[in-house]
């Protein structure tokens, strides 16, 4: 179908909207909260997700050879713009959907698509990211990790850090060393079952209170050679292209429907604003100070989203997102923590609470996401390494680090 609007589209936005109706629970509507139990829906919140993953509209421009949706960008759209109508949310996401989904559809062969794209549209399954090691972390390419060629399988020992939900996750797409006598032409992308004999995932405690990561260690891990995806040795140009996709989720310009790590519930700041700080008698937020920076942030705010919908229409008339998302993960990362800094503020000692009576849920979420916020911006490559890729990938400039 063409990518554009027309009797086309009007056609398919009734068909959204007409299924929408039929099977999105009345209980979820109007923002209702969603239960859960060890992190997975239950009740009508994963009859939704059930629904959305057998219609494929999760990932509504995916292969429907592989259980996605198989619209075209403008019904994705249309889609978008139906469940907003009716306040549905997305309830298919995570790594699978945002980072290793995409890069499988790009490097993995038919049968690792077969095997593994149906259970993320379906959201059946949680991946995690087996990059970052305690040795390796902007220097990513120094990573220690060993597969050894056993023959019939891998043999795989090492540890990695740092490796969101990995206590939770059913699989894990990781970096290993499969040749020590080169750095970045060394190394391999593996997909490692975390039921393995020998796989640990070890909960890291963080400032506010979560474990969302984790240390894992793999001790002498059998992992058959049918899950190496892509070439020998050429895991690099695979992991640069997964970390693209990344950087554009982590900056919360992702088009997945999963929302960014440290993004707060709860009203909007503006409305945070006039009821804990209040108004003047023109209905002006009556801290003129608060007013110009609440204002600022929210002009960034706006100019990031718009440069997101940009980048994604880019995006669509190429094959994936671009050095680009570089831009959009440093800004993205900025104007959050932005936020979660003004929320305090403006909550003044109800921006102080932790826990127990005396503060809301919203109050208490609000110091929890400021402490969080603290790590986007190394989360996914640190500001420093995005600013090094947009100066030779973008911009063009020498490398002055050669140039000496």
């Amino acid at each position: 179908m063409p990518d554009f609007g027309g009797a086309e589209l009007d056609g398919f936005r009734a068909e959204a909207r007409d299924w929408l109706e039929a099977n999105f629970p009345a209980s979820l509507r109007g923002g209702a909260e969603a239960g859960e139990l060890d992190g997975a829906p239950t009740g009508d919140a994963a009859l939704w997700k059930e629904r959305m993953g057998a219609q494929g509209w999760g990932v509504p421009t995916w292969p429907k050879a592989y259980g996605g949706g198989g619209l075209s960008r403008a019904e994705a759209r249309v889609l978008g713009e139906e469940m907003s109508r009716i306040g549905a949310s997305n309830p298919i996401g995570g790594m699978g959907v945002i980072m290793f989904g995409p890069t499988l559809l790009e490097y993995g062969n038919e049968a690792q698509k077969q095997k593994h794209i149906p259970p993320i549209v379906k959201g059946e399954l949680r991946w995690c990211q087996g990059f970052s090691e305690p040795g390796a972390g902007s220097d990513l390419a120094s990573l220690q990790t060993k597969a050894v060629d056993m023959g019939d399988h891998w043999l795989v020992s090492g540890s990695k850090i740092w490796t969101s939900g990995a206590h939770l996750a059913d699989w894990c797409f990781c970096l290993v060393r499969t040749d020590s006598t080169k750095k970045h032409e060394g190394i391999s992308f593996l997909l490692i079952d975390m039921r393995s004999p020998g796989v640990e995932p070890r909960p890291i405690l963080l400032i506010n209170g979560t474990t969302p990561f984790c240390e894992t260690f793999f001790t002498d891990v059998k992992v058959p050679k049918e899950n190496l995806m892509g070439p020998l040795n050429g895991g690099w140009t695979i992991a640069k292209r997964l970390l693209q996709h990344e950087r554009q989720g982590i900056s919360g310009a992702n088009t997945s429907g999963a929302p960014p790590p440290g993004t707060l519930s709860g009203p909007p700041i503006t409305e945070l604003a006039t009821t804990y700080v209040g108004v003047d008698e023109d209905g002006r937020l009556a801290d003129g100070d608060l007013r110009t920076r609440l204002t600022r942030h929210l002009m960034e705010a706006r100019a990031f989203q718009l440069t997101g919908q940009r980048a994604a229409a880019e995006t669509r008339s190429n094959s994936g997102p671009s050095a680009v998302s570089s831009v959009l993960k440093n800004v993205g990362s900025q104007v959050r923590q932005e936020r979660a800094e003004l929320a305090v503020e403006i909550l003044g000692h109800q921006g102080l609470g932790w826990t127990g009576e005396g503060f809301s849920g919203d109050e208490i979420a609000a110091t929890r996401v400021w402490l969080r916020g603290k790590s986007g911006t190394i989360a996914g490559g640190s500001q420093e390494i995005q600013y090094n890729i947009i100066s030779k990938r973008i911009l063009g400039l020498p490398d002055m680090t050669q140039a000496r």
